[in-house]
């Protein structure tokens, strides 16, 4: 059985980490390069860093701040925000990004998914999906969650596969820094229909809300912030208590 992935999360504004609840009212978590080699040597399966002001801001991803934490890194390393071009993609990459994530540019232009599938693969290409429920349907935005789109997660992430996705981090807004828990729901129906691995991101808040989103959630990686930069939880910690529940991680 393939092992279930703990990642946590740099949410990254003008160079620092920071986090907040419901993408709102943001508070500073510490130094980004601190925070990364951190998780590095407790055992995090893979690190995202979002520049979570760059769509928003209209300006590219700052590679320096990529460079600084690609560093301190012995794992897996995802860099979003603000991509919007093959270009961008090759800069990240040779920084010491392992794989993308794209979120308000390939709503704007879904064509760039297929493209940048093409160009480096699709297991270098993660749609990231920010959604929140309103009216009975999960409602897709972009910008940061500052937008909403037309676009609803199933048939979103349908045709993102289709075009070439090769991995969804799905954040449900409503629980996001909520810390009560994923939303198992529409992620359970998210992992049954994607033939790709399932990122879960968004209300993780105790040990068992980890086994929740693996078990109801039927998710292939569970992301975390702030309870892993706050010391309220550790990574070992997590992983210690899912093998002892017998979900199989890297130990």
């Amino acid at each position: 059985m393939v092992a279930k992935r703990i990642i946590p999360c740099l949410d990254v504004k003008e160079g620092r980490t920071v986090k907040g609840v419901n993408f709102e009212n943001l508070r500073d978590a510490g130094d980004i390069v601190e925070l990364a080699a951190r998780y590095s040597g407790e055992g995090a399966d893979e690190l995202v860093f979002l520049d979570i002001t760059a769509s928003h801001d209209r300006r590219r991803t700052m590679l320096e701040w990529v460079e600084r934490v690609a560093g301190a890194l012995r794992v897996p390393f995802t860099v979003g925000g603000g991509i919007g071009s093959e270009r961008e993609v090759e800069a990240l990459l040779r920084r010491g990004a392992d794989k993308i994530s794209i979120n308000s540019a390939a709503l704007d232009d879904p064509s760039l998914i297929d493209r940048l599938a093409r160009g480096f693969g699709s297991q270098c290409v993660v749609v990231a999906i920010d959604a929140r429920q309103e009216g009975g349907l999960w409602r897709v935005y972009r910008r940061g969650g500052r937008v909403a789109t037309s676009r609803e997660l199933f048939e979103w992430a349908a045709e993102a596969e289709a075009r070439g996705a090769g991995e969804f981090l799905f954040t449900s807004m409503d629980h996001d820094g909520t810390r009560r828990g994923f939303a198992l729901e529409p992620l359970a129906r998210l992992g049954e229909q994607a033939r790709v691995p399932v990122i879960a991101s968004g209300g993780a808040g105790s040990l068992e809300d980890f086994l929740a989103v693996f078990t109801d959630g039927k998710a292939d990686a569970a992301l975390a912030a702030g309870i892993f930069h706050f010391g309220e939880i550790s990574i070992p910690g997590v992983k210690r208590y899912l093998a002892g529940a017998g979900i199989p991680v890297r130990l």
